[in-house]
This record gives structure tokens, C-alpha cells and sequence, in this order.
């Protein structure tokens, strides 16, 4: 009887230790995780907005000179393979070289895809993260010299949610309900 009591405590102390296992996220999940979220809100955008809308761009008031929706979404792009490159210590995958992205993605279809692309290779960088590695100094695609790899990783999530944003007004402006809207 008395081996069945410590048994049953020991099961029942236990308990929370493995819950606590279970529930702790690590870094590489983290940060995957909101690279997910984004990605749930921009690429749907970016397929919901009509082939003949990628050209525009607001010229009314404060908005002169400002980046088409396809120089928006191909930015968010090209800036994701800057980033997530430095994050993995590669050279950038993306042959724009700017922040720009190739100009040789022109159509919907290339934009979307290139996007998408971005955000799979952005995968791979976040689930390169670990707790070691978070705050471990790489090369910075802006000029910036050395920064924390954690500093990259979160520009491919802060950046794109800025741009986002922007192309929601965009999208809202030609009447185009975001999808994330729609939920």
C-alpha cells in the first residue's frame, strides 16, 4: 500500500513538470510562429488584390511618390530574403539585389510566388534560431555592420506588418476587403 501511495505522489507531482516541458515554446517556434502570422495576412492580400490593381498607387495628398502595391509587395519580399539571409550567415538567395526585388517579377503571379518564396525561406532562417544563437551578431544587409541575429529575425515580421498596413489602404481603396478582414 505504501509503494502505491509514494507511486500515485510521485505521479501526481510530476505532472507539472512535464506539462512545463510541453508548454515551453523555444525560440525557434517563437519567432516562426509570428513569421506565420504575417505571412496568414499578406500573402491572401496579396492574391485577393485584382491583376489590373498591382499598378496603383495613391497620388491624392500625402501619398505622391509612393510605392505601387506590386513595388509593396515586392519589397516585403526582397527585404524578407535580406534579412532571413543574414539570420542563416548566406548569401541572399534573391538575384534583385535590392530592396527592390528583381525587376524581372512583373506579373501577379510573380509577385505572389516571389512572396511566398520569401516567406519559405524565411521559415528556414526562423527555425534556425535557438536560445544560444538568438543574440550571436551577424551581418546587418542595411550597412549597419554587426547586429544580434534576434534583431534580423524580427525585421522580417515588423517590417512586413508595416507594409501590410499600407497595402490594406490600398486594397480598401479599391475596394478590395483584406481577407484577414473577412474572418
Amino acid at each position: 500500500m505504501k509503494r502505491l501511495t509514494y507511486t500515485a505522489l510521485a505521479a501526481i507531482c510530476s505532472v507539472p513538470l512535464l506539462a512545463a516541458d510541453v508548454a515551453a515554446p523555444t525560440a525557434n517556434k517563437i519567432f516562426d510562429r509570428d513569421l506565420t502570422n504575417i505571412e496568414g495576412d499578406i500573402v491572401p492580400l496579396a492574391e485577393a488584390m485584382p491583376a489590373d490593381k498591382y499598378n496603383f498607387a495613391p497620388t491624392q495628398g500625402s501619398f505622391q511618390d509612393v510605392r505601387t502595391f506590386a513595388a509593396q509587395m515586392k519589397h516585403v519580399a526582397a527585404v524578407i530574403y535580406m534579412v532571413s539571409a543574414s539570420v542563416l550567415g548566406e548569401k541572399n538567395p534573391d538575384t534583385g539585389g535590392s530592396e527592390s526585388g528583381p525587376a524581372s517579377v512583373q506579373s501577379k503571379d510573380e509577385i505572389v510566388n516571389y512572396l511566398k518564396d520569401s516567406f519559405t525561406y524565411a521559415h528556414k532562417a526562423m527555425n534556425s534560431l535557438t536560445a544560444k544563437n538568438l543574440m550571436e551578431t551577424v551581418a546587418s544587409p542595411f550597412g549597419e555592420g554587426k547586429v544580434p541575429r534576434a534583431s534580423m529575425a524580427t525585421a522580417a515580421v515588423w517590417h512586413s506588418f508595416d507594409h501590410y498596413g499600407q497595402a490594406v489602404v490600398y486594397a480598401r481603396m479599391n475596394e478590395v476587403i483584406p481577407p484577414a478582414s473577412r474572418k
